[in-house]
């Protein structure tokens, strides 16, 4: 399976933080990919092709999850995911995004990608860079048609809190925006989804499971101390909650092993 990182272009960037593909061909058998705590929500656009060569694609929006989600896949598979920054739910969407915690709801219906056409002009795409092209034409729409506005609290303390990989005091933050620890709490449920405090232990795994999917490190030991956790065995715990799975088994879970 290839899979690989795109660099969102400029004019974009401002919404999106990452932009992940994968692809693969020669998918021989049905499999299940493990997509685990990211601390972002994401636009996807999902494709397989059968045995027939008939495509079934949706575009769907995930919400920020805790718990594992599973994408299962057959056949020939594309996958485009836009890794939307933290609090862009709500303004992109005008709802609140604790509604969509652990959810994946089909956005193609939904407009501005409805009046658009999107996920057929997607489907019938020629290239990876056309497609990339009409997602970005997407997210600059929806930024345009957008009802709210952005809250440069819940900004400023969630790019504080990622920047740090979760290694910050609440408390420092709260002090600096001058806001009650209630105001805090529902600044996050709303445009992040989860409280802060779980945004913040999210981010600290998120880090150190890049560390791990990598392979950069002789020890999980090694990423436990890198990242914050007390031992290996705390970190372990932490993996476990996270994907429902020890890190062997994780590893041995994924396509190719």
């Amino acid at each position: 399976m290839k899979l690989r990182s795109i660099v969102p272009d400029a004019d974009v960037s401002s919404y999106v933080h990452e932009i992940i593909v994968m692809e693969d061909d020669r998918l021989l058998q049905n499999m299940t990919i493990p997509l685990v705590a990211k601390g972002y929500p994401s636009i996807v656009f999902q494709s397989t092709r059968n045995k027939r060569r008939d495509a079934v694609a949706q575009l769907v929006l995930y919400g920020q999850n805790v718990r594992p989600f599973q994408l299962d896949a057959s056949g020939d598979l594309l996958v485009i995911a836009y890794f939307l920054h933290p609090y862009l739910v709500k303004y992109f969407f005008d709802f609140n995004a604790r509604e969509i915690k652990d959810l994946c709801i089909d956005i193609g219906v939904m407009r501005p990608a409805k009046s658009m056409n999107l996920v057929e002009q997607l489907v019938n795409a020629r290239s990876l860079p056309a497609r990339i092209q009409l997602m970005n034409d997407y997210v600059r729409k929806l930024s345009a048609t957008s009802r709210g506005q952005d809250d440069k609290a819940i900004i400023w303390s969630t790019l504080e809190i990622v920047k740090n990989r979760g290694l910050v005091s609440l408390k420092t933050l709260q002090s600096e925006l001058c806001i009650t620890e209630r105001t805090f709490q529902r600044l996050f449920e709303s445009h992040i989804g989860v409280p802060p405090k779980l945004f913040r232990k999210i981010c600290q795994f998120n880090a150190a499971f890049d560390q791990f999917s990598k392979g950069h490190y002789n020890r999980l030991t090694d990423i436990a101390y890198d990242h914050g956790y007390s031992d290996q065995s705390h970190f372990i715990r932490v993996f476990k909650e996270f994907t429902l799975l020890t890190p062997g088994d994780y590893l041995k879970r994924l396509p190719g092993n």
